[in-house]
Parts: C-alpha cells; structure tokens; sequence
C-alpha cells in the first residue's frame, strides 16, 4: 500500500475535552492527580506528566505522539502518585488492557481509579521522528492490529466520531508465520542471535506495567536465578522467563520493543506467546477483569497431551 496519511483530526478534540474533564475532578475534587500527556520538549513530540492543580489541565494533551502506556506509573515500583484519593489516567485502549490486568491481579481497583479513555487510531512507530504525520508507514505496528481503538467501561471517554481505523497488515503476524515455517534448530539460531545483542539493561522490564514486583525475581543472588552478565545463557533465560511470565497478561503495548536500545524484537516474542495461549485455552487479554490466567490455573479440562 502507498503511503496514504492517517485522519487524527479528532485528537485536538479529544485534547480539549481531556483538558475540560481533567480540570473539572481536580476541582471538584474527585481526583487527587491525574496520569496524562503533555508536549515535550522536542518538537512534536510528547511525554507522561502527573498533574494535582486543575490550573495544570490546560497542560494535557493527546497526539500520535503519544505513546507511553501511562498504566506502569500506577504500579508499586513507581512513587511519584499520590497515595491518598482516586487518581485519574489517560488509557488508549491497549493501556486499559494492562490497566484492567494489574486489577485482575490485585494490584489496581477500579474504584481507587478515574479511567478516562481515548478513542485512538494510532500512534506514531518508534523508528520516525515525533512532529512526523501519522501515515500508513509512519504508524506502529502494534497499531495495525489493535482491536480497541475505543476503549471500553471508562468512567469518561470524549464524545467523538472516531474515523474508520485503518486496515493494515502489522509485521508480527508475518514474522510469526516466517518463523514458524522454519525448523526447531533454525528458530533457535534466530532468538539466540537476538538474546545476545542484549546488554541487560533492563529497560524492558522498567517500562512494562505487569513487572510490578519490587524486588525483579532475576535480581535476587541467594539463589541466584538468572545470571546477570550479559552473557548467552543468562540473556536467553532472561527473555524466556519474561515471556513466561507474561503469556495470557501482554496487554500489546509494544512498549518494551520501544525502548529496548539493542532493537530486540521483544513484542513479536509476546506475540507469539499471545497466539499460543489464544489457540491453546481460546483466552486473551481485553477489558473484562480476570483473577485467573490459563497458566495459573488447573482443571480436569485441561490439555494433558503433551506429557508423555
């Protein structure tokens, strides 16, 4: 497909009504702070701010730039929201997802939340430059496959006539299929060849909502669980263990693909494990809360083929 542009003109709108809402629980009082966007430094470009005067509304904003999954500051690792009150946050339908998640597993309430939403088409790929037009090339991968442009059962989402999302064809699904149709020794090679690019940073793990524990059970040495040189075996046990534990939890938000300096491709892994648990247990992340994960959880039913 030629590079067609992608209609975001309903985002100053929805910037505007952020703004009217945002203000009005700040005044009202029925928030102590707000979770949003605002314009960054850089031109065009955007980054999280929490906001506790409503006069700080006027500051909020929302644009293709806007790609943070805002839900990792409501967890345990981050200090810098107010511990008393209801807090408000700005959720594009895949951050609702890890919002709804973290309440599935006990780390959020709904009832301690102001969930705004934001009827999205897209935001920008992490590869272009910020103050870049959102276009059928320009836009995250992550987007073509999004299933929740309008978020659901938020306590305020602007009243928009969201444009037909585009229908593009994302990059993980033929990746997955590519790699899929290899042999077991070729799909090996190829992750091996991706772990060892990696320099442990561990930035993957900081942005993404559901590493909310605040000791990482790979930091831990007495045992030592997972070597943490960045070395072969302890960056392949690393990313295996992360996919684990995220399998039937990703919310989709790509955003430890984002950040990851060495160009990993940590999201098609998550992907990938997505696929599998959908195929497998017919069972996927969304906006309904969850106490129970497939792999979490046992019962007669359950496929017992591949013990042997």
């Amino acid at each position: 497909m030629n590079n067609q542009p992608i209609d975001t003109s309903i985002y100053s709108t929805i910037s505007e009504a952020i703004q009217t809402e945002a203000a009005r629980v700040l005044s009202a009082g029925e928030v102590t702070a707000i979770v949003g966007y605002a314009a960054g430094r850089r031109k065009g470009s955007a980054q999280p701010i929490i906001i506790t005067d409503h006069d700080d509304a006027k500051k909020l904003i929302f644009t293709p730039a806007c790609v943070n999954n805002l839900a990792v500051y409501l967890t345990k690792a981050k200090k810098e929201i107010p511990k008393t009150g209801k807090v408000g946050i700005v959720a594009k339908g895949c951050d609702l997802k890890a919002l709804v998640g973290l309440m599935g597993e006990s780390q959020l309430k709904h009832e301690d939340l102001y969930l705004i939403g934001i009827p999205c088409v897209g935001v920008l790929a992490s590869t272009v430059q910020p103050a870049t037009e959102l276009t059928t090339e320009t836009i995250a991968s992550k987007c073509c496959e999004c299933d929740a442009h309008l978020p659901t059962g938020c306590d305020f989402v602007p009243d928009v006539a969201l444009p037909p999302p585009p229908q593009l064809e994302g990059k993980y699904p033929a990746e997955i299929a590519r790699l899929e149709a290899l042999a077991p020794a070729e799909r090996w090679a190829y992750w091996k060849e991706q772990f060892a690019k990696c320099i442990k940073c561990y930035a993957c793990r900081q942005v993404c909502p559901f590493c909310f524990c605040e000791q990482c059970l790979c930091d831990r040495n007495r045992p030592q669980m997972v070597e943490t040189t960045p070395r072969p075996a302890g960056n392949t046990a690393w990313h295996i263990v992360r996919a684990m534990h995220l399998a039937g939890r990703c919310a989709g938000c790509a955003e430890c693909e984002r950040v990851c300096p060495m160009d990993i491709p940590l999201n098609l892994l998550n992907r990938k494990m997505a696929k599998e648990l959908k195929e497998l247990f017919d069972y996927e992340a969304g906006f309904e809360v969850n106490d129970r994960g497939p792999l979490t959880t046992y019962t007669e039913k359950d496929d017992q083929s591949f013990i042997k």
